[in-house]
């Protein structure tokens, strides 16, 4: 089984995760309890950084969809920058671009929470 890790920083207000390994059924949970811990703290402005994710399954995307109503209720968003080629297509194929505000760079997706 392929590894998972999430590696937690904060930006002023923002928090951004970044994603590493494969984010399957088997990993989800992870950051389903990120994602938890930092609605506990709330902590609703976040950017999760996939630079060095490799792999995304269906578990892995529902996380998101799970979690950006709250934080968008909360005056806050979850956006997502640094997809490789292979990770964004998965999810402009399932329509997330429509859904989710998505960077190439972090920067820029810092920058949005300013504006």
């Amino acid at each position: 089984m392929e590894e998972f890790n999430i590696d937690i920083k904060n930006n002023n207000d923002i928090t951004i995760l970044y994603l590493e390994g494969f984010l399957d059924a088997h990993t989800s949970g992870e950051l389903e309890k990120s994602f938890e811990k930092l609605i506990e703290d709330k902590k609703y402005k976040i950017v999760v950084n996939f630079e060095k994710l490799s792999y995304i399954s269906s578990a892995g995307l529902g996380v998101f969809m799970a979690y950006i109503e709250t934080m968008r209720n909360n005056n806050g968003d979850v956006k997502l920058s640094n997809m490789s080629d292979k990770i964004y297509n998965i999810f402009d194929m399932l329509g997330f671009p429509i859904l989710f505000e998505i960077y190439k760079e972090e920067n820029t997706a810092l920058e949005k929470f300013n504006q």
